[in-house]
């Protein structure tokens, strides 16, 4: 799984041309499935997630988590994190999972951020067409593959 991870002000997604989900405070979270992933990736991933000291605390350091900050999540499915660009101009999608391997996957990883945040996150839809807005605060960006856990 690759994430990246975006401390937001607000952000808000429109998914074939309607609203899907919207946040205040929070992380504004896009991730790509592949085929190799499994549960243990999204066990580790949101944990990660929801424990990331990235908020400022009173002193104005990055020492606090979205779950400190009681911040909200907004989660959004994205298959061309794993693009390949090796060869020629037009990226490759290959790595990317297929929907029926990768719809129960978001769909486990939605609900399992739900549990850990202790309330439900918003989200796009997944495999629409999407347009996510977003206010970044920092701007902080953190990006995450399970699969090169520094």
């Amino acid at each position: 799984m690759r994430t990246v991870i975006q401390r937001v002000q607000q952000a808000a997604v429109n998914a074939d041309g309607q609203p899907a989900g919207a946040i205040g405070r929070g992380l504004m979270i896009l991730l790509g499935i592949e085929e190799a992933d499994t549960d243990a990736d999204i066990e580790w991933l949101c944990q990660k997630i929801v424990n990331l000291r990235i908020f400022n605390d009173d002193e104005g350091v990055m020492n606090r988590s979205v779950l400190d900050i009681r911040g909200e999540i907004l989660l959004v499915s994205q298959f061309t994190l794993f693009a390949s660009t090796k060869k020629g101009n037009r990226p490759s999608y290959i790595r990317a999972a297929r929907p029926d391997f990768a719809i129960p996957m978001y769909e486990q990883t939605i609900r399992q951020l739900t549990s850990l945040l202790g309330r439900p996150i918003a989200t796009g839809v997944f495999g629409a067409d999407m347009q996510v807005s977003l206010v970044n605060d920092g701007p902080v960006t953190i990006l995450i593959d399970t699969k090169d856990r520094e």
